[in-house]
């Protein structure tokens, strides 16, 4: 899936080449936490996202309340084989990632720092319940802004794509791996890893995590791991690992 060729945009015309510039400044500096609670002050609408049933608090009572990584996601580690003796480092809430075109970053709900073996490895976690992965490529891109047009520039030569299924890839799977990808440069990490952390009976939103993962060249399973390849100067893969809905109130 690496294409040499200058990317599209939906509507087929050619994007321009992606050059570097400066992107939109995120924080620097972290206040731990020492209950899932404190996480709902870091949501950008606690009202509506911090309720039980919810990503955002299913998500936090499941990473804060674990010793090291919740176990499913240990689990579905230890079982890929690509990450011996895997360790968690620490994991922020919200982590905001600048990207490239437009004001607005890349927030993953947890961004977590591992260490396997010699190795660190960047991982960007998106929780889920009942939530949909929200616009596709398409939806996001209507008007084609200047900085929407760099953005989408960028995100297919990070990721290696000629160009974007519009219709079907939604946008919020495109940003997130690609900010697993800027982490793992920043912290010299060798390994990039997108996970979706699903709380959902249904599997909700497997379908969409399908299309993106096939887009980029592999076949997706619940709860295993698929290495994509290199991408951005780092070994990208990605993710879906199954929760436990609704436990402990969750």
């Amino acid at each position: 899936m690496d294409g040499g060729g200058p990317a599209k945009h939906p509507e087929g015309t050619q994007l321009p080449p992606f050059r570097a510039q400066s992107s939109p400044a995120v924080n620097h500096i972290y206040v731990p936490a020492i209950d899932p609670g404190q996480w709902a002050g870091f949501l950008t609408a606690p009202a509506r996202q911090w309720r039980s049933g919810y990503s955002a608090h299913a998500l936090a009572h499941a990473w804060q309340l674990a010793d090291g990584f919740p176990p499913e996601v240990e689990a579905v580690l230890a079982a890929s084989g690509r990450f011996p003796d895997v360790e968690l480092l620490l994991a922020l809430p919200e982590h905001a990632v600048a990207l490239p075109g437009g004001t607005r970053p890349s927030q993953s709900d947890v961004w977590a720092l591992a260490r396997s073996g010699e190795h660190l490895v960047s991982i960007a976690v998106e929780g889920k319940v009942s939530e949909s992965f929200g616009p596709t490529v398409q939806e996001w891109f209507a008007g084609h802004s200047p900085g929407k047009v760099t953005r989408l520039a960028y995100l297919q030569a990070e990721l290696g794509l000629e160009a974007v299924p519009v219709g079907t890839i939604r946008y919020q799977l495109l940003h997130r791996a690609v900010s697993a990808i800027v982490e793992a440069r920043r912290f010299c990490a060798t390994q990039a890893l997108m996970l979706v952390h699903s709380f959902s009976p249904d599997q909700v939103g497997f379908c969409d995590f399908m299309d993106f993962v096939r887009l980029l060249g592999a076949e997706p399973r619940i709860n295993r791991i698929v290495p994509i390849g290199q991408r951005g100067g780092v070994e990208l893969l990605l993710g879906w690992v199954t929760g436990q809905s609704g436990r402990r109130g969750w």
